[in-house]
């Protein structure tokens, strides 16, 4: 029987006020041993009618214990089926004679499967999905694209420059240079002259670089993108690349000519300056600055700041807005392969690459030519640069490209 069945209490009961008994008769006369006895004698016999009036059998208990076993080895069977009507032979519960004898072990086994399957169940449930990766809506029409040239350079490097890649982007192209042009006017929308000096000096390239900031913040743009005379610029990359990172937030992105940070002397007083180290991404292969980032650097830039800030390291122009952004406002430079300087081996890049890059360039590299190695219907002679031969390549429907070059 079960420690809460009434025939268990009832006998502990009967043991229990014997054993009193016993004890009194131990420590008691004589004349307490007889009324001890009688006494223990008479409820042993009434607690064994009561128990009489209220049987447990035995196999109560058995029954229970199958019970809870059919439960978990016929799940098929639920509750409630064929409610109000017979029993059939497959809806009538099985007696724990009918069943084949199953272990605890297997029990557990199953419970611990079956909770397992439940919480991979509830993980999958709740997991979360993949975020797709960023992307900012932006299109050609939302860059600022700075190229600066000085005026010797319009028949050699800027009709070229026309001819090819800045013919299909002249709305959100800005040429900036040194001198007035009309017939320069005539070709290309937008033509900004800096009056600033035509050499090549820390000076001059400051001068220019400073115009073309204050002019692309009241562009109004998102992007600025600063290129050099002698760059092909692929804005179909160009784009998809910047859509990359939010506009608003603080991006610049480039590539470095070195491979170490810069070493600079910033000078705080006229008598005191510190050394300061800072990536900085090449004008010559190109970079670009978010409007985010712009604004921010407008103490050190706009207006005649940038210049004040460049006489403070004594560095050019692209140098000095890799000291802005990173010395000054502690945003890192974003490095990236897809820009391309004169000062690399450019006839690394292979031709299959060449729709996937962003900037290209040609001049010298060791004393030699350094171009794209990438034939077409144009001869070394006639496309010395490549960039007519790479302009027929991303735009095969331009109506001077040769119909039966094969690029």
């Amino acid at each position: 029987p079960s420690l809460s069945s009434p025939l268990y209490l009832s006998r502990s009961l009967c043991f229990a006020l014997a054993g009193v008994r016993l004890s009194a008769m131990a420590r008691g006369c004589a004349s307490k041993l007889l009324a001890s006895v009688l006494g223990a004698s008479f409820t042993c016999l009434l607690v064994l009618v009561v128990d009489q009036r209220h049987p447990t059998p035995l196999h109560s208990g058995l029954q229970l214990r199958s019970r809870s076993l059919q439960s978990w080895r016929s799940p098929g069977v639920e509750e409630g089926e064929g409610e109000g009507e017979p029993a059939t032979e497959q809806s009538r519960p099985h007696s724990a004679s009918d069943l084949p004898p199953r272990s605890l072990k297997d029990y557990f086994t199953e419970l611990s499967r079956d909770r397992e399957v439940g919480q991979g169940a509830t993980l999958h449930a709740t997991a979360a999905p993949t975020p797709l990766p960023f992307r900012d809506d932006i299109t050609s029409g939302d860059l600022f694209i700075a190229v600066k040239t000085t005026k010797k350079f319009h028949r050699s490097r800027l009709e070229l420059l026309l001819d090819t890649w800045i013919s299909r982007n002249r709305e959100q192209t800005y040429i900036f240079t040194d001198g007035e042009d009309e017939e320069l006017k005539k070709k290309s929308g937008h033509v900004v002259n800096t009056n600033c000096s035509a050499a090549h000096s820390r000076q001059a390239l400051s001068c220019k670089m400073a115009v073309e900031y204050d002019k692309f913040i009241e562009s109004g743009k998102k992007w600025f993108c600063h290129v050099d005379d002698d760059n092909y610029v692929n804005t179909r990359t160009l784009v998809k690349l910047l859509a990359q990172h939010p506009h608003t937030q603080d991006v610049y992105i480039g590539k470095p000519s070195l491979d170490r940070p810069i070493e600079a002397t910033e000078r705080i007083s006229d008598n005191k300056v510190r050394p300061v180290h800072f990536w900085f991404a090449t004008g010559g292969a190109g970079f670009c600055i978010s409007r985010g980032l712009a604004l921010k650097m407008s103490p050190w830039a706009s207006g005649g700041h940038f210049m004040s800030t460049a006489e403070k390291i004594r560095l050019p122009d692209d140098c000095t807005i890799g000291y802005i952004v990173e010395a000054v406002l502690g945003v890192k430079l974003i490095r990236s392969n897809l820009f391309h300087s004169h000062l690399e081996n450019l006839q690394q890049v292979m031709r299959a690459d060449i729709p996937n890059q962003v900037t290209l360039s040609y001049g010298t590299f060791e004393n030699k030519r350094n171009a794209i190695n990438l034939k077409g219907g144009f001869s070394v002679e006639e496309d010395p640069s490549r960039f007519r031969s790479i302009h027929c390549l991303l735009y095969p429907d331009t109506p001077w490209c040769p119909r039966s070059g094969v690029y």
